[in-house]
């Protein structure tokens, strides 16, 4: 059965940090190409960061460049997004994906809350 499994949301103050876990299950971890995912409420989701499956390549959406970082622990199964100097609106469900560039399987998180607010 294949899951993967967001933690690491919360309330945080503007400018604060937060960092994202995703946890993979039920599937080769180590070869799909990794990603995070946003959506607000009456907004559509948008890609926000993603790495390759050796972390050979990562690139980021404009709106976080310089203040996330998304990186990958092959032996845990573990795919991270370091966030800092938060603003209100990073306000979002965040959702990790796995993307497997040969086969076009996809599969994805439940998503965790981020919410920040002073």
């Amino acid at each position: 059965q294949v899951q993967l499994v967001e933690s690491g949301g919360g309330l945080v103050q503007p400018g604060g940090s937060l960092r994202l876990s995703c946890v993979g299950s039920g599937f080769t971890f180590s070869i799909y190409t990794m990603s995070w995912h946003r959506q607000a409420p009456g907004k559509e989701r948008e890609l926000v960061a993603q790495i390759t499956s050796a972390s050979s390549s990562s690139n980021y959406a404009d709106s976080v460049k310089g203040r996330f970082t998304i990186s990958r622990d092959n032996a845990k199964n573990t795919v991270y997004l370091e966030m800092k100097s938060l603003k209100p609106e990073d306000t979002a469900v965040y959702s990790c994906s796995a993307r497997n560039a040969f086969s076009g399987t996809n599969y994805w998180g439940q998503g965790t809350q981020v919410t920040v607010s002073s």
